[in-house]
């Protein structure tokens, strides 16, 4: 039976090895081939992207997944606060400019009581917290704004 299930697997490898052949010798091609010769015409813009504003701190949330419960947390630029066994600190806060209430995103460093490395760092987004997020068994932190003045 072993035996069986190796002629198998050889005549399979045959087979896919022999096919780019063919289709070759048949004057077919399994790759598609691009005519960049061509000019387009088409009018491309640029789109700008838009100004960001530093702001001087950030407001936060954190959730306690075992007590349910939820804390807000204002910082500062470069301010560090303990939430229960996490250490956070604020690098830098930005929103759009001339939009205050707009998509904000901080520059956070997390780490862990019983972590040497920081458990996270970069940034997040306050519009989609699940695109660079927080991964903790216990707590979840997200960006709400920018502090403003």
């Amino acid at each position: 039976m072993c035996r069986l299930a190796t002629l198998v697997r050889a005549f399979g490898m045959m087979v896919a090895l022999t096919i780019p052949g063919v289709a070759q010798d048949n004057g077919f091609s399994l790759t598609p081939e691009l005519n960049l010769d061509e000019n387009f015409s088409e009018d491309v813009e640029t789109v700008e992207q838009p100004k960001a504003t530093a702001a001087p701190g950030a407001f936060l949330r954190g959730l306690d997944k075992v007590g349910g419960t939820i804390v807000d947390i204002e910082l500062a630029t470069g301010e560090t606060v303990q939430f229960g066994r996490l250490t956070v600190t604020l690098g830098e806060c930005r929103f759009p400019s001339g939009n205050p209430s707009g998509d904000a995103y901080a520059y956070l460093v997390i780490r862990s009581d019983t972590a040497e490395r920081p458990i996270f760092e970069g940034w997040m987004v306050a519009s989609s917290p699940a695109l660079n997020a927080l991964d903790h068994s216990r707590y979840d932190l997200w960006v709400i704004r920018c502090k403003t003045s």
